[in-house]
C-alpha cells in the first residue's frame, strides 16, 4: 500500500508540473532559457518514473529475503543503460547548444564583418555592435563600480546611475566594464547576466517584449559595499522610450535612481 501511495503522489506532482502554465516571457534571453527548462524536464520524467518504479519494485519485492545473492553479470543489460546514457547526453548537448549558440543566450562574437562599430567611449576589447542591418537597435555603456552602477546611452551624454532604461521590440546591447575590480550584473526577471571586468567590455544582447521594472544586482562579491549594488531595469514602450531619451537629452540631465551613489571620476 506504501509504495502504490508514493507512486500515486509521483504522478501527481507530475502531472501539476505538466499543467502549470509557464510565465509570460519578458524577454527573448528568459524565453530561450525557459523552453530549454521545459525541454529538459520533459526528457528527465519519463527516466525519472521509470528509475523510481524500478526502485520501488525492487524494495517492495526484495523486501524480506533473508538470503541475498551477489548481483550477477548481465552484459546486455550494462550495454542498454550506457547505450540509454549516451542518448540522453546526446539529446541535452543538442538540445543546449541550440539555445547557447543564439547571440541572446551566448555573447555576440566581437569583429564580424556585418557588425558596425560599437558605440563606446574607451578604447577597450570585447564590445561587440550590432549587425548593420539592425538600424534601431539600442546600444548602452554600462560602468560597474564600488558600489553602484552607471549606464550612458547611446549618442548621448545621458546617464542614469543605478538605473537601465530599454525599449520593447528592439535589439539592444549593453556593453558592461568594470572600473576598478571584478563585478557582475545579473537580472533574473529578463534572463541576463554577465561579468563587468577591468579593462574590457563584456557585450550582452536582449530583445525586451513586456513592459515593467525588474531589479537587477551585482552576484560577485565586490566589498563591504556588495549587498547595496543593485538597481532597477526599467523596460519601456519604444515611443515612450525615444520620448524620455529626447527629453534627457534636451534637458542635459540624466536621472539618479540612488544620487547618494555616483561613479568615482576617472
Amino acid at each position: 500500500m506504501r509504495a502504490t501511495r508514493l507512486v500515486h503522489a509521483a504522478l501527481g506532482v507530475v502531472f501539476l508540473v505538466l499543467a502549470a502554465d509557464p510565465a509570460v516571457a519578458q524577454t527573448k534571453n528568459i524565453d530561450l532559457i525557459t523552453d530549454l527548462n521545459q525541454t529538459l524536464l520533459y526528457a528527465a520524467i519519463p527516466i525519472t518514473i521509470l528509475v523510481e518504479a524500478i526502485l520501488i519494485y525492487a524494495v517492495v519485492k526484495f523486501r524480506n529475503n533473508d538470503d541475498p545473492e551477489p548481483t550477477r553479470e548481465n552484459r546486455r543489460l550494462e550495454i542498454t543503460w550506457t547505450v540509454a546514457t549516451a542518448i540522453v547526453l546526446l539529446f541535452v548537448g543538442f538540445a543546449s547548444y541550440q539555445v547557447l549558440a543564439v547571440e541572446e543566450v551566448g555573447n555576440p562574437v566581437p569583429g564580424d564583418e556585418e557588425r558596425v562599430e560599437p558605440t563606446v567611449s574607451e578604447d577597450l576589447e570585447g564590445a561587440a555592435g550590432p549587425y548593420e542591418s539592425e538600424e534601431n537597435a539600442v546600444e548602452i555603456e554600462l560602468h560597474a563600480f564600488r558600489y553602484g552602477w552607471e549606464a550612458t546611452y547611446e549618442g548621448t551624454n545621458v546617464t542614469t546611475n543605478n538605473e537601465i532604461r530599454i525599449p520593447t521590440d528592439r535589439p539592444v546591447y549593453i556593453h558592461i566594464t568594470s572600473d576598478d575590480w571584478l563585478h557582475m550584473l545579473s537580472a533574473p526577471d529578463l534572463g541576463l547576466k554577465q561579468t563587468a571586468f577591468p579593462g574590457e567590455y563584456n557585450t550582452i544582447k536582449t530583445v525586451a517584449y513586456e513592459e515593467g521594472s525588474h531589479q537587477y544586482y551585482c552576484t560577485e562579491y565586490c566589498g563591504v559595499g556588495h549587498s547595496q549594488m543593485n538597481g532597477e531595469f526599467i523596460v519601456m514602450d519604444d515611443e515612450e522610450y525615444d520620448q524620455w531619451l529626447s527629453e534627457q537629452r534636451s534637458t542635459g540631465n540624466g536621472t539618479d535612481a540612488e544620487a547618494s551613489v555616483a561613479r568615482p571620476a576617472a
